[in-house]
């Protein structure tokens, strides 16, 4: 479904994941039409959607899509608009992401309050935690990390759910919508050739 005949080189796609060529707002609308012809039901493939939007609120960058996956299958959601989801977490959204979880995290009594987020380099940090645990470096992870880590975390739980909350009561009714509307239009299409076939 919606695949390119010609897949596209490797540089475009990877412009692409940071600005759609179509534009963000037939991406958007791209993505709708996507989801809404999903199998399932409108909760299954709502719900499925908002866990992947959820856990892009996570600091676990790298494992978006596996969590996501994870909570879908549990919940018995959409795993496919689980998938889906994660593109709320992009390079152009991480950024505040990363900064609202840390300032939420220190106002609930985590970490080390004065610290601008603003100012912090969270791709960097990112990196370095991936490259620790890749050499089993917890030491870095604890001591250097961790002080920025935890009030993310912290910050995460309570944030993920109001956004896997808002996705889901949004979503839930468009694709109740889009989906009553593609049966009513196979509907249509069935009874004119019903008709075309009793005129013969």
């Amino acid at each position: 479904m919606f695949k390119r005949s010609h897949p596209r080189p490797l540089h475009r796609r990877a412009i692409g994941a940071v600005w759609p060529e179509m534009g963000w707002r037939r991406a958007t609308q791209y993505t709708l039409i996507r989801i809404g012809r999903l199998p399932g039901s409108g909760s299954a493939i709502a719900g499925g959607f908002a866990w992947g939007a959820a856990m892009s609120f996570t600091p676990f960058i790298g494992l978006h899509i596996a969590m996501a996956v994870f909570a879908a299958w549990i919940t018995r959601c959409s795993i496919v608009a689980a998938v889906i989801g994660t593109v709320v977490g992009n390079p152009w959204t991480f950024p505040f992401i990363w900064i609202w979880l840390y300032k939420a995290g220190v106002a609930m009594g985590f970490g080390q309050s004065g610290v601008s987020a603003e100012t912090m380099d969270f791709s960097g940090l990112f990196g370095e935690v991936t490259a620790a645990a890749l050499k089993g470096d917890w030491a870095f992870i604890l001591d250097t990390a961790g002080p920025i880590l935890m009030p993310m975390l912290v910050a995460s739980i309570p944030t993920l759910t109001i956004v896997w909350v808002i996705f889901f009561l949004l979503l839930k009714p468009m694709i109740g919508r889009y989906k009553s509307a593609a049966a009513a239009r196979r509907s249509r299409r069935l009874s004119m050739q019903l008709e075309a076939v009793r005129q013969e």
